[in-house]
């Protein structure tokens, strides 16, 4: 009798153990799930603010207001700097769009 009982609690036993080792790859299974859509989401955040950077940076340059600029006395100058902006954000797009990151 003990050992049809020692039997069963050995059976039980590595039942347990193979559903334990298939618990514990369903989760990593998950967790790499995760770690690639978190992935997706950190590429499409870095390529938008590397976009934002462009104007950023160009109204920056032309928030510093010097006398040297000849750009400020140009007549064209508020709109070179607006296509600048818009030329560079839309080079950006374009790339990340290609590279699938947006």
């Amino acid at each position: 009798y003990f050992r049809d009982v020692y039997d069963h609690v050995i059976r039980i036993n590595e039942t347990i153990d193979n559903l334990r080792e298939l618990l514990t790859t369903a989760l990593e299974a998950n967790l790499s799930l995760i770690a690639v859509r978190q992935n997706e989401v950190m590429k499409k955040l870095a390529a938008w603010a590397a976009i934002l950077a462009v104007p950023t940076l160009i109204a920056g340059i032309y928030g510093m207001n010097f006398e040297s600029m000849p750009e400020l006395h140009w007549r064209f100058g508020y709109l070179a700097a607006v296509a600048g902006m818009a030329g560079g954000c839309a080079a950006l797009y374009a790339w990340f769009r290609r590279a699938g990151w947006l």
